[in-house]
């Protein structure tokens, strides 16, 4: 009876405790967007149809690929308000080649926006994984502007680079560190 009392207490304290945990993993966050000299991964903002893309479709022509919903446009332009709002200094915006990447960047209003291969969907790609992560882990590295490189890229590249599978319009926060990204916090916005 009282392994059960203890294992009880324990669940409790667990689930009470959680709330905390991601609170820190938030604050963590914000301290090191307002810090500057981090890198901000993002995944696209809502676009509904499943994972990927439809048969045939073409990197060239968006609508041959899987978009934004109405939700996920307002997601992003909400996304991009808080960002300006908290007085986050985003100096460089990188986007994945894919619409819904290039579109989440630009409802973000936090600048002008480079296309950058590096972060192509290694789903897709899958032939090109390894190179794809390694570049993408160059541009990471070599990072040493005083504000935030803001990436918005695939949920799969994330996951490669960091080991944290984000949700639609989730930011991970991530230092460099000898070849490796670190995450420092998570921010779901939406």
């Amino acid at each position: 009876m009282d392994r059960i009392r203890l294992a009880i207490f324990t669940i409790l304290l667990t689930l009470c405790a959680a709330p905390d945990i991601a609170s820190s993993n938030e604050a963590e966050a914000w301290t090191a967007l307002r810090a500057g000299r981090h890198v901000a991964l993002m995944r696209h903002a809502d676009a509904p149809g499943g994972a990927g893309d439809p048969p045939g479709f073409r990197i060239d022509d968006c609508g041959t690929q899987r978009n934004l919903s109405s939700k996920g446009r307002a997601d992003a332009a909400r996304i991009g308000a808080r960002l300006r709002s908290e007085g986050i200094a985003v100096e460089k915006i990188l986007s994945s080649p894919w619409c819904r990447r290039i579109d989440t960047a630009t409802l973000l209003e936090l600048g002008p926006i480079e296309v950058e291969p590096a972060f192509g969907n290694v789903v897709v790609l899958s032939d090109q994984t390894a190179a794809l992560t390694a570049g993408a882990r160059a541009v990471i590295d070599k990072w040493t502007g005083s504000g935030i490189l803001l990436v918005v890229t695939h949920g799969a590249n994330i996951r490669a680079l960091t080991g944290v599978s984000p949700a639609s319009g989730e930011i991970v926060v991530v230092r460099s560190e000898g070849g490796g990204s670190k995450p420092v916090g998570r921010l779901i916005l939406d």
